[in-house]
């Protein structure tokens, strides 16, 4: 009796831890589900400021962009809003206006692209040497980009000028054989003035991005190249360079885009002009939109420049993509 109350009582402790743990583990797993939502929660909390902004201020206005482009609205009119199909295309094809400012922009893509994003690899490997002044160097460099692009469009708006600083050290340099030009007003040179400005803004920025790439490079590669007698150009065209792949990619997709929605400094400084020479794409539909107060063909140049946008886009991630 004894034996058979004791492993009785052995079984019954058995069962009892068994359901012990059983409950510990239920207890665990509900405890973690728990942990799990609340992490959940927090993660929506804090996603839903971001969201509620690209909403508000992204995806409402495209696809009110996409509605209006197709109807004559106007920001203040008594006429009420109406659909006219594809009449604001029709209007903005056929407007020389409009093809000046995609022939500017093309222009100032083909000429800012490949100069600033050379000149910025070039400042980037000049600045990567360790030597004193290296840091001094990268700080002047990178201090326009800071500035204001209002600011910094003045600055060369009264450097441009007749009596400016740019035409009274050309005329001192060529000892008065060189008279002044008026850079900003001559169809011929306002908007060449301009793509220099922008690559001299800019250029620092694209330093800065090519010189985190640099020092991504590993030091190892480096030194097996010096042992196997490579010049510096070698070193630069068999090492550097294959290195700086996703580096260069995404420099050339974000000049590209930023060369193709140039505003600002058209618009302090020439305001298209003179004579159209000047203009862009983003200029003429926001002149269209606020000055004009066309809204419906601003859409419609908006809606157009967008499919520039990613169609430059596709082919430049088609170029650039991995093989």
């Amino acid at each position: 009796m004894n034996i058979a109350s004791g492993s009785s009582s052995v079984g019954g402790s058995g069962h009892a831890g068994v359901n012990t743990v059983r409950t510990g583990k239920t207890h665990t797993a509900k405890h973690g589900s728990g942990e799990l939502r609340n992490e959940s929660r927090v993660g929506w909390a804090m996603l839903a400021p971001a969201s509620l902004l690209l909403l508000l201020f992204v995806a409402i206005p495209v696809v009110l962009s996409f509605v209006l482009a197709f109807t004559n609205s106007r920001s203040v009119s008594p006429v009420p809003m109406r659909f006219i199909g594809v009449d604001n295309f029709t209007r903005m094809f056929s407007d020389p206006t409009f093809w000046a400012a995609l022939r500017n922009v093309t222009i100032f893509t083909v000429a800012v692209v490949p100069l600033q994003a050379g000149l910025g690899l070039l400042l980037a490997v000049l600045v990567n040497k360790k030597v004193r002044s290296s840091v001094f160097f990268r700080t002047v460099y990178f201090l326009p980009v800071v500035t204001s692009m209002v600011v910094v469009s003045l600055l060369w708006l009264f450097i441009y000028q007749n009596d400016g600083m740019l035409n009274v050290v050309i005329e001192k340099i060529t000892f008065g054989h060189f008279h002044g030009v008026d850079w900003l007003n001559n169809p011929k040179t306002a908007l060449g003035a301009i793509i220099f400005m922008s690559i001299w803004q800019a250029v620092g920025n694209h330093m800065l991005i090519w010189l985190s790439g640099l020092q991504t490079v590993p030091e190892e590669l480096y030194e097996a190249s010096e042992l196997d007698g490579c010049s510096p150009w070698e070193q630069f065209k068999n090492v550097t360079w294959p290195c700086l792949i996703n580096t260069r990619n995404m420099i050339l997709i974000t000049i590209t885009i930023a060369a193709t929605s140039v505003f600002t400094q058209v618009n302090v400084m020439t305001s298209g002009g003179p004579r159209d020479s000047t203009t862009t794409v983003v200029y003429e539909a926001i002149r269209s939109g606020f000055q004009q107060q066309e809204t419906g063909y601003a859409s419609a140049i908006t809606l157009v420049y967008f499919i520039i946008i990613m169609v430059i886009t596709g082919i430049l991630r088609y170029l650039t993509r991995e093989k």
